[in-house]
């Protein structure tokens, strides 16, 4: 759920539209009219254009009788960014159910949710641009493997290594949407490990170069632009470019020492039931192979939505395979399996959660598990404490 914007400070929330959809009239004055009225276009002149104008650009605030700001249904940026369940949901139970003001009643019992798609179906056609992707193609963030959809989201990242040598790696990562189909990623790595050698007769336990260091990684500046999106086929493809400088802690074991450029696809399939497949393919270029070599990625994370009664917290357990190899001879190639569980946090479910591990299934004596966890904030929707 995103937050609607028109300077980024006036305008309302992203779904206020379904806020004061039909909010004109109560339940038990249009429940008599719905029944002759069947089309989307008839049932939204008869609940919906009083308030919401003939083109969905909203009514004068002079002839409604509330002051929560219309929303301008033929602003692409707003309509396309939700599903349409989502929509739904809000007409249906109310504001509340999403975390939303009360002037958005119930409006469950006057019409059934056919009716509330096929005026949800005219409302769509107030964006009369199709370039801009639709939410059905927005599919839950995998802990590791890139969305292709583009966002207005900060996700913090914690990974822990637990055996010995110990390990923590953060990541602050902010996501800023611009025009229909583009998203700038700035990421910020940083960590703790331990620099104890195995070996206390290489390096005494209690020299300075041994013990828990703390370090600054390789800063990320990744740029995407969707190439392909359908919502016939439930089909998107992205394409990023993203740079990785060389600012890491290198002494204390941070960051390459290189810049590298990852030039990488990914793409999103909605499946059968609910579920959906995310993939993500590229190369790591080194701009110094003495430091890190070039390498070759590919992950794929499949999942599936599960909602807690009809419209309440949605859960989502996806497991994603992960493979990488060095692109010179004699290069390892190696594979995880990340197993995960993300839910969203909030009623407006713009606060998102996933907690997972990461599992290497080769070189295991070099490559330990990690327990891998992140916080979402959608914060095109609201607030971090909005919603709740």
């Amino acid at each position: 759920m995103r937050e609607i914007r028109g300077d980024r400070l006036e305008r309302p929330l992203a779904l206020t539209g379904l806020l004061l959809l039909l909010a004109c009239r109560g339940p038990a004055d249009l429940s008599a009219q719905v029944v002759a009225d069947t089309t989307g276009v008839q049932l939204y002149d008869v609940g919906c254009a009083s308030c919401h104008g003939q083109d969905g650009r909203g009514a004068d605030p002079d002839k409604v009788a509330f002051d929560i700001p219309l929303p301008d249904f033929s602003d692409c940026s707003f309509a396309s960014r939700e599903p349409d369940a989502d929509w739904i949901a809000v007409a249906h139970q109310g504001g509340p159910v999403r975390g939303f003001d009360r002037t958005m009643p119930a409006f469950g019992e006057a019409f059934s949710e056919t009716q509330l798609q096929a005026i949800i179906d005219h409302i769509r056609t107030f964006c009369g641009d199709p370039k801009w992707p639709r939410g059905e193609l927005n599919f839950p963030r995998p802990l590791i493997t890139e969305k292709a959809f583009p966002e207005d989201e900060f996700v913090y990242e914690l990974g822990v290594r637990t055996e010995s040598p110990g390990a923590v790696g953060n990541a602050f990562v902010y996501e800023r949407r611009f025009g229909s189909k583009s998203q700038i990623e700035i990421a910020l790595p940083f960590g703790f490990q331990d620099l104890t050698p195995r070996d206390p007769l290489t390096v005494p336990a209690d020299s300075a170069e041994s013990g828990w260091k703390g370090g600054l990684g390789d800063i990320g500046v990744g740029l995407k632009h969707v190439l392909l999106h359908s919502l016939t086929s439930g089909t998107i493809l992205s394409g990023t470019f993203e740079i990785k400088l060389p600012t890491g802690t290198t002494s204390n074991g941070f960051g390459a020492g290189t810049t590298r450029l990852e030039p990488f696809l990914t793409f999103g399939q909605v499946l059968p039931g609910e579920s959906f497949l995310q993939g993500q393919g590229g190369f790591e270029i080194s701009t110094n192979t003495e430091k890190t070599s070039h390498e070759a990625f590919w992950r794929a994370a499949l999942g599936r939505s599960w909602t807690q009664g009809r419209w309440g917290r949605a859960w989502t357990p996806m497991v994603e395979i992960l493979g990488s190899s060095e692109l010179e001879s004699g290069g390892a190639t190696h594979w995880s399996l990340v197993p995960q569980l993300q839910v969203t946090l909030n009623k407006r479910q713009h606060i998102i959660a996933n907690i997972g591990v990461g599992l290497p299934l080769d070189d295991t004596e070099v490559r330990r598990p990690e327990i891998l966890f992140y916080v979402l904030w959608e914060w095109f929707d609201g607030g971090f404490f909005a919603g709740w």
